[in-house]
This record gives C-alpha cells, sequence and structure tokens, in this order.
C-alpha cells in the first residue's frame, strides 16, 4: 500500500471494494495492528493504534474476521467456541450463542465445528469476534458461503453495530451486499484509494461494481429492490 489516507468514522458501515490483489485485506490487517507497517500511523478514536496493544486488548477493540475465518476455531464443538469467546471479551454467558443463533438459527451447540457447513463455519466465526462488541469491527469477504437469509441477517447485524456507535469496515466483492448495507464505499487500486464516497454515488457510477437494480434501471438512481419496492409504494399513495 502506498498514500492510503483515510478517515473511518463511527456510526457507519464502509464498504471496502476493489479487484484481487488491491490491497483491500492488507489495509484490514495493517488497520487492525497485526499486519506489517513499513510506514504510516494508525490511530483509534483516542489515539491509540492497535499495535501497540496487547493481544487480548487490541481483539476488545478492534476485531477483524479474515478471510481464511475457519482457521480461528479450534475447540470441539460449537458451544465451547461461544462459550470461549464470552469468557475472552468479559460478556455475559450466552452472548456468543445468542449472536449465533441471530446469524444462523438451529445450529446445535454440540456439533463439531468442523462438521458444520462453510457457511456455518463463518456464522460461528462472526458470533466469537462481534460477541466482543469491538469499537472497530473489520471483516474480510464475510459472505462468503452464506445464503441470501444469512447475508440479511449479517447486514442487519452490522448496521445495528454501527447505529450503536461501533465503526464496520467490509473487505468485499458482494456489489449486491454493499448495496443493501453500506453507507460509505472505498475503491482501491494496486494498494491505492481511487475512489471513496458515500455508496449510492460510489458504486451506481462504477461499471463493474454496481449491482444489478442500478444496471438495469440506471440512471434512475435506485441500488437495491427494497428501495425499487419503496418507490412504487410512493407512486401509487
Amino acid at each position: 500500500m502506498a498514500g492510503v489516507d483515510l478517515t473511518l468514522p463511527a456510526g457507519r458501515v464502509t464498504a471496502l471494494m476493489g479487484r484481487n490483489g488491491a490491497g483491500k485485506s492488507s489495509l484490514l490487517w495493517a488497520l487492525q495492528g497485526a499486519g506489517t507497517r513499513s510506514g504510516g500511523q494508525v490511530a483509534l478514536a483516542d489515539g491509540t493504534d492497535p499495535a501497540t496493544l496487547k493481544p487480548a486488548q487490541r481483539r476488545s477493540r478492534v476485531g477483524l474476521v479474515p478471510q481464511s475465518a475457519t482457521d480461528l476455531l479450534y475447540l470441539d464443538s460449537v458451544a465451547a467456541e461461544c462459550h470461549q469467546a464470552d469468557l475472552e471479551s468479559n460478556r455475559p454467558a450466552g452472548s456468543g450463542a445468542a449472536l449465533l443463533a441471530r446469524l444462523a438459527p438451529g445450529i446445535p451447540g454440540d456439533r463439531h465445528p468442523r462438521d458444520l457447513s462453510e457457511g456455518q463455519k463463518l456464522a460461528l466465526v462472526l458470533a466469537v469476534q462481534l460477541s466482543a462488541q469491538p469499537e472497530v469491527a473489520l471483516l474480510d469477504e464475510p459472505t462468503r458461503g452464506l445464503d441470501y437469509p444469512a447475508k440479511e441477517r449479517l447486514a442487519q447485524l452490522l448496521r445495528g453495530l454501527a447505529d450503536d456507535g461501533h465503526t464496520v469496515v467490509v473487505s468485499t466483492h458482494d456489489v449486491e451486499f454493499v448495496a443493501e448495507s453500506a453507507d460509505e464505499v472505498v475503491v482501491m487500486a494496486d494498494g491505492d484509494i481511487v475512489a471513496q464516497g458515500l455508496c449510492a454515488e460510489v458504486i451506481a457510477a462504477s461499471p463493474a461494481f454496481a449491482p444489478q437494480v442500478a444496471k438495469i434501471l440506471a440512471p434512475v438512481p435506485l441500488l437495491t429492490l427494497t428501495q425499487v419496492r419503496a418507490a412504487f409504494a410512493e407512486l401509487q399513495v
């Protein structure tokens, strides 16, 4: 990465987009504090650099769900993973399990994580990492393997975090998810930021990142089916 100057406000969901190799994952790890940096600075709201924090402190403040999310699962049951997350995050017992139930209802607590589907594994990792309610939540390709209902539940969860004052950053190629869930979009190429702005402005103007609704209805400024339904409802009033 070179020349990245970025402010990520609390209370918003920011989508990080770009082709493979653009530098999105490297940027997330640099923000989280564990990634290698050749220069520059990262600061939380109080000025703390996450790289100066111990792992447990860092996890409570900057949570990262990596692309290889299932590497974070190491216990022998879903319930054990959720319980350990509660202990490490100093959260009330059952917090992780409740979050998992919101993302992927019906997963038995005694099921071994290796026996879950890819989408269920990802949901479990999301529950484990986000149960700490970190002030900054970083997610790398979090919709991979999720079906549409699970994506909708994830979007609602991220919106809830943002509405509660957390900073949420989602690196993804899923333009439909971005259209449904993001407030702002940052587009990267070759380690640089090439576009940044409100979701409706950035992705609607990009042939590569525009959702299907925008491509069909252009130049009408609608991105999602939800917005289309709302527009028709207004016309019928």
